[in-house]
């Protein structure tokens, strides 16, 4: 064994299913071990490096950032800090936005949010609903509103107050409203649940509920957010607003910031001076990274080339379904797709990895393809080779 990969099986805890790979760089969509294996990334650590591997203008500006400021606490504003809140706010269309170090802790935010909300309204309601085969993080918090029994047992008792729905079900969740219900969370498309696509109908239904019992729309675009489905935000091809977004993953490409962001009307109720707080949250080398991800977004039409590819691999995918009698189904949207197997996932995980192509299991037996953004036609075509001579053998 590699002398480096003994001392992390040795020294790190043992809370990741890890695989045998020792990483050592990365070049577009491409990862290399220290054997100088190559791998084709369709995970993109977790649907993370939205940009890939290497980009020059990401790195040069988190070096110059590095050279200028790295932190000052938040008693402070700074430069790097108003320039991606400002771009953060233009293509959310929120008003207002708080930095976080992940996305568990941003989802910690919006729950606190949506409690002082009520709190200040003196509504007297603390009860959230949240949504069966969802995930949004390993924080007590964020496990609390998590819809999966085996997340969450070991560690109960969590936060009181939460009831599970079933996804894209409207009438259960009406019929789940009570008069303590604060807010209704929810991914619009579920990630580590099985890729699982809410309707339009679906939401635009959740938001009018909201809208008739003064309960707040949470929605957690953590992993579906920041161009993945081909839209901005995936609540955007909905025409729908939430009330609190909450983002991280792909807003970073890499370097470890989340954040909530809420409506005017809502910051003017809701959390003040001494409610919340972080003290790395906002850092300026992380704000160079949200703000520098934004620019190059928008100088690369990164969003339209997700619609393009995406549209491309998901014909790949449905051709599968025809050609492959144990691709049961193709699932997703854009570049956040996947395919519902009657083969162990785990299996093909695991050939995959010996093949070079690096992907990721979700619940329901389905494999998830979450590639950086900047994958082509040609990458995908690979892919599918791969995967193709995976599932023929």
């Amino acid at each position: 064994m590699n002398h480096n990969l003994q001392l992390a099986e040795q020294g790190i805890l043992h809370v990741y299913n890890r695989f045998p790979i020792l990483l050592d760089h990365g070049d577009g969509v491409y990862l290399y071990d220290t054997d100088g294996k190559k791998y084709l990334d369709f995970a993109a650590g977790f649907a993370v490096s939205a940009l890939g591997y290497g980009n020059q203008r990401y790195n040069q500006a988190l070096k110059d950032q590095i050279d200028q400021l790295m932190h000052t606490s938040n008693l402070y504003f700074h430069e790097a800090g108003a320039r991606a809140a400002d771009a953060l706010n233009h293509v959310t269309g929120m008003d207002r936005v708080f930095f976080t170090n992940s996305g568990s802790e941003a989802i910690e935010g919006a729950i606190k949010a949506a409690r002082k909300y009520a709190f200040t309204k003196n509504t007297g309601r603390t009860e959230i609903i949240a949504f069966k085969n969802s995930f949004h993080g390993r924080t007590l918090g964020s496990l609390s509103v998590t819809g999966n029994v085996a997340y969450r047992e070991p560690f109960e008792p969590l936060i009181p107050g939460v009831t599970f729905a079933t996804f894209d079900d409207l009438e259960q969740v009406a019929s789940s409203i009570s008069e303590k219900t604060c807010a209704i969370l929810l991914e619009p498309l579920q990630g580590e649940g099985g890729i699982n696509l809410c309707s339009k109908e679906f939401l635009q239904g959740l938001r009018s509920l909201c809208n008739a019992h003064d309960i707040l729309l949470i929605l957690d675009e953590i992993q579906c957010g920041m161009g993945r489905t081909g839209f901005m935000f995936a609540h955007q091809m909905y025409d729908v607003k939430p009330d609190i977004l909450v983002m991280a993953k792909g807003i970073g490409n890499g370097f470890p910031v989340g954040a909530f962001a809420m409506t005017q009307e809502v910051a003017d109720v809701s959390l003040k001076p001494g409610d919340h707080g972080s003290t790395y949250g906002g850092n300026p080398l992380a704000c160079a990274a949200v703000h520098t991800v934004l620019q190059i977004f928008e100088e690369d039409n990164i969003v339209d080339h997700v619609k393009e590819v995406g549209a491309y691999l998901k014909h790949c995918l449905d051709q599968l379904v025809v050609d492959i009698d144990s691709v049961l189904e193709q699932k997703g949207i854009g570049l956040m797709q996947g395919i519902r197997l009657d083969i162990p996932a785990g299996e093909v995980n695991n050939r995959a990895i010996e093949e070079g192509l690096l992907v990721i299991q979700a619940q329901g037996n389905v494999i998830r393809f979450v590639p950086p953004l900047i994958i082509t036609k040609e990458q995908i075509d690979e892919m599918i080779t791969i995967l193709r001579r995976i599932l023929s053998s």
